[in-house]
């Protein structure tokens, strides 16, 4: 890649390498461990224009969406910050029957259920198919479909505009950011509101969560960079907010230009222009950081493996692939991967082939500790496994250091 994919800027400032990584997402079948993976480029750029922080390649998405093995509803952190946000706009903005709700990425319908319960009109739009179905069966309607320009022109050809549009999780995911944005502007209603979250790049870099840097994950946004990207095609950040799921993300509220913007916008912008974010000098240090806590975990991982120690981990997710193959453990280090998502099951993690097996199987074998791949779902994760660690069972939580717990 020589410009940047959100505002065409021709010289990029190197952060980071990852090296050369399979995808991870892609879950390896028992019968194809022996099959050598695909592995891409992980590195990690700054734009100085629009300070955007982006990958140098960009996987073609129909290699990691078409069928896909993340569902949301398997989260409870994710199913009830989706059910309590919904419950607000609702109320706030006096939604009611005759009012369009639309999710990008709708994933298996855990958000976009909460309207159809209240008797809110609702669209989904994802490409995964088996996912897709998923939502359909569990009552919503869904279009199976990759968006940007071209279907919004289609949805607002049929008169489908959204009073809230939802985007979650996705705009990172997206390679023509600008045609999804771009999109959005066009099915929003006069006055309707687009809700998009997305992972802060702040938090990574401060608390070192480097293992949410994967292939899918194109884009890297602070609030500066995204109104950025919201100003170049109609639309503007009117208001923000600060939510601690999934490590620390933002909530933007984007509308249409000319509406009122909040103080708690205006504030953050500030804030991320003071601390420098807008420079390449805020991630100058990343890359020796990361190194410093993938030396610290290896170590303490081997060492307890020394000392005849047993070792399983939880959390079959994207980051976690991230964060085994960059410090190296696999099978010989860490005996399995306990996951709640049965779709996972029976697999391995791309990479380090760490086999994938149900969360019961902590009570069964009891092993000294579980290296917490999925952190970011820390509290809920323990009090599912209240009984294992009241069993003596110890968890290891990796960033922004290695800590037991």
């Amino acid at each position: 890649m020589t410009q940047c994919r959100s505002c065409g800027f021709g010289t990029l400032d190197d952060v980071l390498t990852l090296g050369e990584t399979p995808l991870a997402n892609s879950l390896v079948a028992a019968d194809r461990l022996d099959t050598v993976e695909a592995r891409f480029p992980l590195d990690v750029v700054f734009c100085p224009q629009c300070a955007l922080v982006q990958l140098t390649i960009s996987v073609p998405p129909e290699e990691m969406f078409t069928e896909y093995a993340y569902f949301s509803s398997f989260a409870d952190t994710v199913t009830e910050n989706a059910r309590v946000l919904v419950e607000r706009l609702v109320r706030e903005r006096h939604l009611a029957a005759g009012h369009l709700a639309m999710e990008i990425a709708s994933n298996d319908g855990y958000l976009l259920k909460n309207y159809v319960a209240a008797g809110i009109d609702a669209l989904g739009i994802d490409p995964a198919r088996n996912i897709a179905r998923v939502a359909i069966d569990n009552g919503v309607p869904t279009r199976c479909d990759f968006f940007g320009r071209d279907l919004a022109r289609q949805l607002a050809a049929e008169g489908l505009l959204a009073d809230v549009l939802h985007a979650n999780n996705v705009m990172a995911h997206v390679p023509d950011v600008n045609g999804v944005v771009a999109g959005i502007a066009t099915v929003l209603a006069p006055g309707g509101v687009a809700v998009i979250e997305t992972p802060y790049v702040r938090e990574m870099v401060e608390r070192l969560e480097f293992d949410t840097i994967y292939h899918e994950h194109l884009f890297y946004y602070s609030l500066s960079s995204f109104d950025a990207l919201l100003r170049r095609n109609g639309l503007r950040a009117v208001d923000v907010e600060r939510i601690p799921i999934h490590g620390g993300t933002l909530r933007i509220f984007a509308a249409e230009e000319g509406t009122p913007v909040s103080d708690a916008t205006t504030s953050l912008l500030a804030e991320e222009a003071q601390l420098g974010m807008t420079t390449i000098d805020y991630y100058r240090d990343f890359v020796a950081r990361v190194d410093t806590l993938c030396d610290q975990l290896r170590d303490f991982l081997l060492g307890l493996r020394r000392d005849g120690k047993r070792i399983a981990a939880y959390g079959a997710a994207a980051k976690g692939a991230t964060l085994l193959n960059r410090i190296g453990v696999d099978a010989t280090t860490i005996d399995y991967v306990a996951d709640r998502n049965v779709h996972k099951q029976g697999l391995y993690m791309p990479g380090v082939h760490i086999p994938i097996v149900a969360p019961e199987q902590l009570l069964t074998d009891l092993p000294d500790y579980v290296l917490l791949l999925a952190w970011n779902f820390a509290d809920e994760v323990m009090a599912q496994q209240h009984e294992y660690r009241e069993r003596g069972g110890k968890f290891i939580v990796p960033v922004p250091e290695p800590a037991i717990r």
